[in-house]
């Protein structure tokens, strides 16, 4: 259940990290509080999360799951570039995730 309660924390991460592109420094309304809503839950599970897994190993997939989330919709979304180089250092941060989640069990 930590495990689902962590990605879901990432989920929420990439939220509030692609929001605030859509918030234009919180000058908008309504992209603003879904921002900050977003980060309040992604923090909050996170918090969950952390009853029951080691802190490094949480924090690490918890970032790592908002980075690889960000990247890929920075590319989908805002035309970023999708180069080789690219999509193989998101790849290693998606190996990386997967190794923790071995190695914690």
């Amino acid at each position: 259940m930590a495990w689902a309660l962590l990605f879901a924390a990432g989920l929420f991460e990439v939220g509030w990290a692609v929001g605030l592109k859509y918030t234009e420094g919180f000058t908008r309304l309504l992209p603003s509080l879904g921002t900050v809503l977003s980060m309040i839950v992604s923090l909050g599970l996170l918090g969950l999360a952390l009853r029951t897994l080691p802190l490094g190993t949480a924090y690490a997939v918890w970032t790592g799951v908002g980075t690889v989330g960000t990247a890929l919709l920075g590319i989908a979304l805002f035309g970023e570039p999708a180069t080789a180089m690219r999509l193989a250092c998101i790849g290693l941060i998606v190996a990386g995730i997967a190794g923790l989640k071995l190695l914690a069990g």
